[in-house]
């Protein structure tokens, strides 16, 4: 090897490292000799805080030394970015807007920005990637040499937006993203490293600072497959702080906190949190807090369960989804309950967990480190460091588009293994129609209205009649989850692509849980809309068609027969005008016209002849 190659200055572009940025705290590793390793800071530290004080904004700091910072500049000190990146403001909820000790702002562009000294407006990108480029450069430091290749986790539910926002983060701090991959499925390879001949099904539970994800798992040999997955990207341990912070300005009556006191008592509540996974009591201190008066709370491992109670619940739903969408497909009983995330220390979180679910969590894994290892696997994977493991994941909710009628057609169907790619041919519903509108949608209801739109393509093609057009669409999604969307001209051949980039969905996050727990609570209503839906396009394609019928060959129908269309023919106009959606009826109004116009229509097809 040169004495170039050995630089610490030297680029290796056959190293790849992998990163678990997070909500709370983020690490770096690498497959070293066919093992991964995280990187430790010039401190022995491999993890770092994931916050960004801006006190000098040509300068900041990041990890510890913002941590610090916060203390004196608390509203110009980031934290909890990740939960703010890819969102609109009109995303936010009042607690994300006026909590924190720094200043949310809207964008002009509808986006979301962080106020710091003289006016100036960070945005989550921005703050993610100081965060990045400070463990590029731990990772630099330790391998002695430059990186600039890089697999990094994000939340199974994070949207097509937040997860190009992680990508601009990474390009921003010089990083190229070989891959973005699930934290689910990450934990799951650091699980499964060593176990690559067992056959086993396992869902890991990973509880962030800030998001949470429940993902089931099929591993046998060596392959990785991912059945199902659910999560709240709105859901971790900063929402146990929070609340328990609040829980002691209740006790002392504190109101119109600052910046500071802000920062000083969640600094505080997150002590009393962590000593709680292990004490009984907690004596939590304000000292000198306020008017130079201090503070004192003795906090019990019962008070804080009671606040953080309502947040571990929300988890338990989201998990017995995906363990049921898990058994539908098949998959039997769980083998283990992997925990992964620092929230999963909390005691309370396992009790539940085993009370739920019968299952004795498994805490093999280690709580902060596990996603991290297998982003490093990952990343050992694709430059050749790691073999023998094959990674499957999925998609997380179904992707497709409105048709005729609005209804909601998908492409790609929910939890399909990716990457993947499907699509349709589609015709034009109305006759001299000069152009088709693709609109696309996410979600799981049967109507268009009631999912959410991420973008449209318009596609132009030559006015005719009915059903003349015909345009292929196809949805392709990548291995990073993005989704990109073609729609062709089969007679001009043009093509019309739109890639699903920065789609801010206004929706708040917790809206992801919801419209899923939604598609099944509002299952047999939906089904039904769908179904009236359909008759009703049915009626309306049949209608005009017998009365033109009628006006061409009905003289040569007997009486009865006479009777028996206009009978049926009235039925369906009566059900159409009738307001009540009666699916099954309208349903069989239009079979019972179909079988009295099977004479009438034998009629029309001898006068076509007799035409020819």
């Amino acid at each position: 090897m040169s004495d170039t190659e050995n630089s610490p200055n030297a680029v290796n572009d056959e190293v790849i490292i992998g990163i678990d940025l997070g909500t709370t705290n983020s690490l770096v590793g690498v497959v070293d000799s066919g093992f991964p390793i995280i990187l430790a800071d010039a401190n022995g530290d491999r993890l770092t805080p994931s916050v960004v004080s801006y006190a000098d904004p040509e300068n900041p700091r990041v990890g510890k030394e913002a941590l610090r910072a916060a203390q004196t500049a608390a509203a110009v000190t980031i934290a909890s970015a990740k939960r703010y990146l890819g969102r609109p403001f009109s995303d936010l909820n009042d607690e994300e807007k006026s909590a924190p000790p720094f200043r949310v702002v809207a964008l002009s562009d509808g986006g979301i920005g962080f106020k710091i000294l003289n006016d100036t407006v960070v945005t989550p990108v921005d703050v993610s990637s100081e965060i990045l480029r400070h463990l590029k450069e731990i990772a630099e430091a330790a391998l002695e040499l430059k990186v600039n290749r890089a697999v990094i986790t994000v939340p199974a539910y994070f949207n097509n937006s937040q997860r190009e926002a992680t990508k601009s983060a990474a390009v921003k701090a010089g990083l190229s993203v070989e891959r973005i991959i699930n934290e689910p499925t990450a934990a799951a390879l650091a699980y499964g490293l060593d176990k690559l001949d067992d056959e086993q099904t396992v869902a890991v539970y990973d509880l962030g600072g800030g998001t949470f994800d429940l993902s089931v798992l099929q591993m046998r040999g060596g392959l990785f497959e991912v059945i199902s997955t659910a999560g709240d990207t709105q859901l971790g341990g900063d929402d146990f702080d929070t609340a328990l912070a609040l829980f002691v300005a209740e006790q002392h009556d504190l109101k119109d906190l600052s910046s500071e006191e802000t920062t000083q008592l969640m600094a505080e509540a997150r002590k009393a949190k962590e000593s709680l996974s292990s004490a009984d009591n907690y004596s939590l201190r304000l000292p000198f807090f306020r008017d130079g008066k201090s503070y004192e709370s003795e906090i019990t491992r019962e008070q804080f369960e009671s606040v953080a109670d309502v947040f571990i619940d929300r988890s338990g739903s989201i998990c017995r989804r995906a363990f049921a969408e898990a058994e539908l497909k098949g998959v039997g009983s769980v083998d283990h309950l992997i925990l992964v995330g620092g929230s999963t220390r909390v005691p309370r979180v396992q009790e539940q967990l085993e009370a739920w679910f019968g299952h004795e969590p498994n805490l093999s894994q280690h709580p902060d480190e596990a996603v991290a290892l297998g982003a490093a696997i990952q990343a050992g994977m694709l430059c050749g460091r790691v073999r023998s493991i094959v990674l499957v994941d999925v998609t997380p909710l179904s992707l497709g588009i409105e048709t005729f009628g609005g209804l909601m057609n998908v492409i790609i169907a929910r939890n399909s293994t990716i990457p993947a790619k499907a699509g349709e041919m589609f015709t034009n519903a109305v006759a001299n129609q000069p152009s088709m509108a693709i609109r696309v949608l996410q979600g799981e209801r049967e109507m268009a209205k009631d999912n959410w739109l991420l973008g449209e393509i318009e596609v132009p093609f030559s006015p005719g009649a009915k059903g003349s057009a015909r345009v292929g669409v196809q949805f392709a999604i990548d291995r990073d989850g993005i989704l990109e969307v073609l729609a062709r001209d089969t007679v001009t051949g043009e093509d019309h692509v739109l890639e699903i980039r920065n789609s801010a969905i206004d929706v708040d996050d917790a809206e992801v849980e919801k419209m899923v727990s939604e598609s099944v609570d509002y299952a047999f209503d939906d089904m039904n809309a769908r179904v009236w839906t359909e008759a009703k396009l049915k009626s309306e394609e049949l209608l005009p068609a017998v009365e033109m019928a009628m006006a061409q060959v009905g003289g040569q129908l007997d009486d009865s027969d006479k009777a028996d269309i206009e009978s049926a023919a009235a039925n369906v106009r009566s059900l159409l005008d009738s307001g009540d959606s009666n699916a099954a009826a309208l349903k069989a109004a239009n079979q019972s016209l179909d079988e009295a116009t099977q004479t009438l229509a034998a009629l029309l097809v001898e006068a076509a002849f007799e035409d020819v």
